[in-house]
């Protein structure tokens, strides 16, 4: 799994516990450290390409980042189809 335009996947890392161990550094009461996958936040999306519509999946990141670009006003690097606008902020005066 990974986004269609940016290519981010999946990484691995190490997930730590907040146990701060004991006096004496007796080694079996350590804080405990095990293998993590942290996932992207990955969005299934139909986008029109070469005039064909095609299902792929976007991360979070990329779908923003299009909203922000139709917003402007400016040409996004994917066309969405049904990608509902995106919602002008409210200033308060």
């Amino acid at each position: 799994m990974e986004c269609h335009h940016c290519g981010k996947t999946v990484i691995f890392g190490s997930s730590h516990t907040h146990h701060r161990g004991v006096a004496g550094g007796r080694w079996k009461k350590r804080a405990p450290k095990t293998r993590k996958i942290f996932s992207p936040n990955l969005q299934r999306f139909t986008i029109l390409e070469n005039g064909k519509k095609k299902q792929v999946k976007l991360c979070a990141k990329c779908v923003k980042r299009i909203k922000k670009d139709l917003a402007e006003g400016k040409k996004p690097f994917v066309n969405i189809v049904k990608l509902a606008p995106a919602k002008e902020a409210k200033s308060s005066s």
